[in-house]
C-alpha cells in the first residue's frame, strides 16, 4: 500500500465522514466496503437489494443498506427533484420514477445532508455518475466547470513530490479551449493543496517548450497559462512545457533556465482528453504507477467516479480521497 493511500485512509478515519456507495450489486464495490469498514475510515450508506447485499458474504456490519426502489425516502426524494429540476420541465410523476434509480438516489443523500459524498462508476459509466450530479448539486461556487484528476504514485522515482504526482484533465474534458484549460489548472491546484498538504508546482504541458514550436495547439497552451496567472496569480504555475522540461531538473533547466516549474513540476496538466488518458495509462501500466481516480473536481459536493475497470483497492482508495475533500469543503464552509 502506498503512503499517499496510507495518508488518506488515516485522514478520513481522524474525522469520518459519510459516503453512500450506489453500486451494492457490484462484487468489488462489496469488497471494497468490507475493507473501509473494518478499518473504522467511514461510516457507509450502500444503495441495492438488501437481501442479496446481506447474502454477499462480506462482513458489513454498521453500513447503512438502502433499496431505492422501495425506501421510506422516496417521496421525500421524489419532492425534492421535482422543486430543483420543474423549470426544466420534471414532473412529479417523473421524478418519482427518477428517484428509483441508484444513482440518482444517492446524489440526493448527499444534497439532503445524509451523506457527505458518493463514490460510483465501477459499473456505470461517467456520464451516468455526473448526469444526476450536475443536475442535482451543480457546480461548486465561483466554479466554471467540471473536470477530473488522478493522483499518480510511481514507485522508485525522483521527480514530482518522491514520485507523486496530480495529473488532469484525463477523463472528463475532451478538448478544453483555452479557458477551460487555465480553471482546469487552477482547480488542480487546489486539488493538490487539499490532498496533499503541499505547495503545487504546475506545467502546462505541451509538444513546445517557451516556443520551441509553433502553432495553434503549443499557442494554446500559451494562452491557458496566462489565463491561469490572472486567475491565481500566487499560483507557481508556468507553460507551455514538454513533460521531460517539467519533470526532469537538468532538462529544466536546459530548456527553460530562467523557470521557477521546469524540473519542479507536481501537477501536470495536459492539453485535452487524449494527452491526459494516454498518458496516466501509459504511467500506470508502464512505470506500475498506483493511479488513484479519476477525482472530480469542481462539483458542489464531492462525487468521484470510478473506471470501471477498477478493482476493490482502487475503490478503497476514492472513498478515502472522497472523505478528505468532503472535511475541505466543511473547513472551507465554516470559515
Amino acid at each position: 500500500m502506498s503512503s499517499f493511500l496510507d495518508t488518506m485512509l488515516a485522514r478520513a478515519k481522524a474525522d469520518k465522514q459519510t459516503i453512500v456507495l450506489p453500486e451494492g450489486d457490484d462484487p468489488r464495490t462489496l469488497e471494497a466496503a468490507e475493507s473501509i469498514l473494518a478499518q473504522d475510515v467511514a461510516n457507509l450508506i450502500i444503495l441495492g437489494n438488501v437481501e442479496a447485499i446481506k447474502e454477499s458474504g462480506r462482513k458489513l456490519d454498521g453500513a447503512t443498506l438502502i433499496d431505492p426502489q422501495d425506501s421510506d425516502l422516496h417521496d421525500e426524494f421524489a419532492n425534492t427533484l421535482y422543486e430543483l429540476r420543474k423549470h426544466k420541465g420534471m414532473t412529479l410523476e417523473k421524478a418519482a420514477e427518477q428517484v428509483r434509480d441508484e444513482l440518482f438516489f444517492g446524489v440526493l443523500m448527499v444534497k439532503t445532508g445524509r451523506a457527505d459524498g458518493m463514490v460510483s462508476g465501477a459499473c456505470h459509466s461517467t456520464g451516468d455518475v455526473l448526469r444526476p450530479s450536475l443536475q442535482i448539486l451543480k457546480t461548486a461556487p465561483g466554479v466554471k466547470l467540471v473536470s477530473s484528476f488522478f493522483i499518480m504514485v510511481v514507485p522508485n522515482c525522483e521527480y514530482g513530490q518522491n514520485g507523486t504526482f496530480l495529473f488532469s484533465d484525463c477523463g472528463l474534458e475532451i478538448q478544453p479551449d483555452a479557458e477551460k484549460l487555465a480553471h482546469i489548472a487552477v482547480n488542480s491546484a487546489q486539488s493538490w493543496k487539499t490532498l496533499i498538504g503541499t505547495e503545487p508546482v504546475v506545467a502546462m504541458l505541451s509538444h513546445s517548450t517557451y516556443g520551441s514550436a509553433k502553432n495553434d495547439d503549443a499557442n494554446k497552451v500559451v494562452e491557458a497559462a496566462a489565463i491561469a496567472h490572472e486567475l491565481a496569480p500566487e499560483l507557481a504555475l508556468e507553460g507551455e512545457m514538454q513533460a521531460d522540461a517539467a519533470m526532469v531538473p537538468s532538462v529544466g533547466a536546459s530548456k527553460a533556465p530562467d523557470s521557477k516549474v521546469a524540473g519542479k513540476a507536481n501537477c501536470l496538466i495536459f492539453p485535452d482528453l487524449d494527452a491526459g488518458n494516454i498518458g496516466y495509462k501509459l504511467v500506470q501500466r508502464l512505470a506500475h504507477a498506483e493511479a488513484f481516480g479519476p477525482v472530480t473536481q469542481g462539483i458542489a459536493a464531492p462525487v468521484n467516479d470510478l473506471s470501471r475497470g477498477c478493482t476493490a483497492h482502487d475503490i478503497e482508495g476514492v472513498i478515502a480521497i472522497t472523505c478528505v475533500q468532503a472535511q475541505a469543503k466543511k473547513a472551507a464552509e465554516a470559515q
